[in-house]
């Protein structure tokens, strides 16, 4: 199957329940009709409850099997009779920790790791939420997502997650922001205040975010600095250097660049051991001494770009890397704009875009990279980290 299906609630329901009763009571499955509208209208792990008739399920179940999801058998004791079951497995690629998930949020709707991991466990054990938040990364990342991220809704605390198979009744979207509005003086005007904030805070900048302290991320920078080998590599919006200089600890040979001149001259005196230049990511070269990097990495430089930006400006990044290069970025995510005149006590103008995560890995779909890495966080704000591989 190429294209996902667009089931109706129905749809769902049926589907849901042939593929929790294939693990949850495989003894007497593939299900009669009787046993599937039983499994449609049981009152409990369902929501909403309903009261299917016979004829609907059965009509329904037909229209699953003209989709290529359900399979219809006779079995003959004495009397021939219909069973179901479901090929959705086959026919969507689902692993066994996919399909649990998806199954849950077939049968109940949209909800949060927390209350999948629960809600799952007797068709998956998982270890814990992390496990559930890196399966739905995963089932978001393929080219057709089989899950989306919900947002927030006032007063809750985590994502809620909901299937993308259909009119499943999911919250209203939450308005659009325009993205754009940072170009709205001109590409030239954005970068001018881009560099002169970073050039006022420098200083201040580096007491407040220096370091690398956040052990997801230590471990994933560790994991790039490992993948570019002894090839060279490229820090692009590197701020005082305190990520230059941590893949540099984990064995890489990094090169720090920023736009800001005097971000540059920070970097420079916290880490003198270390290379920095001036320099603007959507204008990154090769090294001169190679014919390419063997990673790239982009740790929230891509926050001052907006949506239109995102695909020529990772493509550009792509295109320097060697054959099997990687480039790894970081960026916060999110449906706002956000708009600074004071920061760390200085009188500044710049704005912040939190970008959409589709149309981030949708810039990285089209710059041709591959064996992609998707990791979604919500720690306080959210973030998410992708690698890719150039081929």
């Amino acid at each position: 199957m190429t294209t996902l299906p667009i089931l109706s609630p129905e749809e769902q329901r049926v589907l849901g329940c042939l593929l929790e009763k294939q693990i949850t009571v495989p003894d007497s499955y593939p299900l009669t009709m009787a046993a599937l509208r039983t499994a449609c209208n049981q009152k409990s792990s369902r929501d909403p409850v309903t009261d299917y008739d016979e004829r609907t399920v059965q009509d329904t179940a037909r229209m699953l099997k003209d989709r290529g999801l359900v399979r219809v058998t006779w079995l003959d004791y004495g009397r021939r009779t219909l069973k179901y079951a479901q090929t959705a497995v086959e026919a969507l690629g689902l692993a066994d920790d996919e399909r649990a998930l998806l199954t849950v949020l077939l049968l109940r709707g949209p909800q949060s790791p927390g209350e999948l991991k629960t809600r799952a466990d007797r068709m998956h054990e998982f270890d814990d939420r992390g496990e559930v938040e890196a399966v739905l990364q995963r089932m978001a990342a393929r080219e057709e997502p089989l899950v989306a991220r919900l947002e927030r809704r006032p007063g809750q605390q985590d994502h809620r997650w909901a299937h993308t198979l259909g009119e499943a009744p999911v919250d209203a979207p939450a308005p659009a922001v325009d993205r754009e509005q940072v170009l709205a003086e001109g590409s030239e005007a954005r970068d001018r205040t881009v560099v002169e904030a970073y050039d006022a805070v420098a200083e201040d900048y580096a007491d407040a975010y220096g370091g690398v302290a956040k052990p997801f991320e230590r471990w994933l920078l560790t994991r790039v600095a490992e993948l570019a080998g002894p090839h060279q590599l490229a820090d692009v919006g590197a701020g005082p250097g305190d990520v230059t200089a941590f893949l540099a600890e984990a064995g890489a040979a990094p090169t720090g660049f920023d736009v800001s001149p005097r971000m540059v001259e920070v970097a420079r005196q916290r880490h003198p051991e270390l290379d920095f230049e001036v320099g603007d990511l959507r204008r990154l070269l090769r090294p001169g001494t190679a014919a390419g990097w063997g990673a790239v990495v982009s740790w929230f430089s891509l926050i001052h770009l907006a949506p239109s930006e995102l695909t020529p400006a990772v493509r550009g990044l792509a295109e320097t890397l060697l054959p099997d290069g990687v480039l790894a970025l970081a960026v916060k995510t999110g449906n706002a704009v956000e708009q600074r005149s004071q920061w760390l006590g200085h009188d500044v103008r710049i704005a912040q875009v939190l970008h959409d995560p589709s149309a981030v890995l949708g810039a990285v779909r089209s710059a041709g990279l591959t064996d992609l890495e998707v990791y979604l966080t919500g720690e306080g704000q959210d973030r998410l980290y992708v690698i890719g591989r150039r081929e």
